[in-house]
């Protein structure tokens, strides 16, 4: 039915490609590309036996367009699924248009040099418009609306879970329990242990520059800015327990105050422990978390990127992890003229998750809903020319694929509330 090329071959795209096996009535063909060939070959060798999905594979560097052109061309998929670094997302964009290619994604652009001048300048001039800091928005991918809706070509941006799942749940509580919403918190809670002193769960790079940035939420339109983990709440999350968690500045709140203007508080917040908080300001302290170049014994090296090459690989925790996850939304705001709270939220498993696709949760919770929203694009229920993120879409079909393929979804009507 479809030819898919997925860009990636790291832990949130192996169980995207696992997931797109399992759907191989959609999933007909899939090609599978990154800059390391051997590891697109190995993940090929192991899923053939398992599906009907053709499997291919291509090496590819995703920061060059001419090679991601002459890719798509010989390919000529119905659909480019990018998980690879959100560094990549314009020049793939950029493939996609050259190419006539529908595109999504799972994380929205961000730089991999910060100390570029030409964006650094666009970027300052953003922090004093906009009144946020954090090197991540979708400005950059927002200006491509016109050139997708010229080409009528859809791209959807950030079907991730958190941006993702989390925006569909918006849409849905918007839709079928809400007539106005006036508060949205975004809780993320992950309750696994891998062991290790200190480890990311994801691109540590990408990981770390979102948790040491200002924290931000939008209050009745207008962005807030605070200090790196300055409001701390603690939580009771079920079936993990209580945990505390942060307010961070997080990419689907950008979206939801210019999708939802009405809402009037919409936060994010992220469970951490202390040994992790510990670890990752001892490192900021001594620079290790800078994008700068420095130069040691005649080389020249990024700090983060080092401190990356010693970190566990994230792909590697899958085995030691144990416990669950848990992610999704509180709402406050009315039904026929009454007060109403509602919580939805999915909790996961990581062994669980290890078992089906050899991946920790947090990989699965991103890789799985990648899989559902390219099913929808696939299948015709979410497309339009342009660029869109989740919650401009009927969240219905896509929660109901979520509910079928691993993510199935809780509801609360009287949860406790976060001050």
């Amino acid at each position: 039915m479809s030819k898919v090329l997925v860009i990636g071959c790291g832990g949130v795209a192996s169980v995207a490609i696992h997931k797109c096996c399992q759907v191989s009535d959609v999933f007909t063909e899939l090609c599978i590309a990154s800059r390391t060939k051997s590891k697109c070959d190995a993940l090929a060798e192991k899923l053939a036996p398992t599906t009907k999905t053709k499997i291919t594979t291509a090496q590819v560097d995703a920061d060059d367009v001419d090679q991601l052109i002459a890719l798509i061309k010989s390919y000529q998929p119905d659909l480019v699924m990018n998980i690879a670094l959100p560094y990549q997302d314009l020049t793939i964009m950029d493939a996609c248009l050259a190419c006539g290619v529908n595109y999504m994604d799972t994380a929205n652009y961000e730089p991999e040099n910060t100390d570029d001048p030409e964006w650094r300048a666009i970027y300052e001039k953003r922090c004093k418009e906009a009144g946020f800091s954090a090197y991540f928005d979708y400005s950059w991918q927002w200006a491509y609306k016109k050139k997708f809706e010229d080409a009528g070509l859809t791209a959807l941006l950030g079907c991730g879970f958190d941006p993702g799942v989390t925006q569909a749940y918006c849409a849905y509580a918007a839709k079928h329990e809400f007539d106005t919403i006036d508060t949205i918190d975004i809780l993320d809670c992950n309750g696994g242990d891998h062991g290790y002193a200190f480890a990311t769960n994801f691109n540590p790079e990408i990981n770390l520059r979102e948790v040491s940035a200002p924290g931000s939420y939008m209050e009745n339109g207008r962005w807030v800015e605070i200090p790196a983990m300055s409001i701390k709440r603690e939580y009771d999350f079920d079936q993990v327990g209580k945990k505390d968690m942060y307010l961070l500045h997080h990419e689907e709140i950008e979206s939801l105050g210019k999708n939802f203007p009405d809402v009037k508080r919409i936060r994010f917040f992220m469970t951490f422990g202390q040994s992790y908080l510990d670890h990752m300001r001892c490192l900021e302290d001594v620079g290790m978390l800078s994008t700068t170049p420095i130069n040691y014994n005649g080389q020249e090296i990024v700090p983060i990127q080092f401190l990356k090459a010693l970190l566990p690989d994230p792909a590697s925790l899958g085995p030691r992890t144990k416990g669950k996850t848990n992610i999704g939304c509180i709402f406050t705001g009315t039904k026929d003229g009454q007060p109403k709270t509602y919580y939805i939220y999915n909790v996961c498993d990581h062994q669980a998750c290890y078992r089906e696709v050899g991946s920790q949760a947090i990989s699965y919770t991103t890789g799985v809903p990648a899989m559902c929203g390219a099913l929808m694009m696939l299948t015709g229920q979410w497309t339009k020319p342009g660029v869109y993120t989740v919650e401009e879409f009927n969240p219905d079909p896509f929660l109901d694929a979520l509910d079928k393929y691993g993510l199935p979804r809780s509801e609360n009507r009287a949860p406790a509330l976060v001050d």
